[in-house]
């Protein structure tokens, strides 16, 4: 039975610290929101950055296989007006 009975009544500081726990979570529901929007739009905004790496990537490749084949075939051209 004692211990039914100190368990019963509650402490000031503990009931204090309850209630600063509850306006605390309060305050931090709106803010916890707001932060969760945050990652969710960061977590969509990789994506679209990935895509574009990739999709720039590809376009250097084109680019350097052109520059490669435009270089090899103007000095090929060059070389037969000069034998002529």
């Amino acid at each position: 039975m004692g211990k039914k009975d100190a368990g019963a009544t509650k402490l000031p500081v503990d009931q204090y610290r309850k209630q600063i726990g509850k306006q605390d979570y309060k305050k931090t529901k709106s803010s916890l929101k707001a932060t969760r929007l945050k990652a969710e739009l960061k977590r969509s905004s990789t994506g679209f950055r990935d895509a574009f790496l990739v999709i720039a990537a590809v376009l250097f490749f084109l680019l350097c296989v052109y520059a490669f084949f435009y270089l090899n075939l103007s000095t090929e051209i060059n070389m037969d007006l000069d034998v002529d």
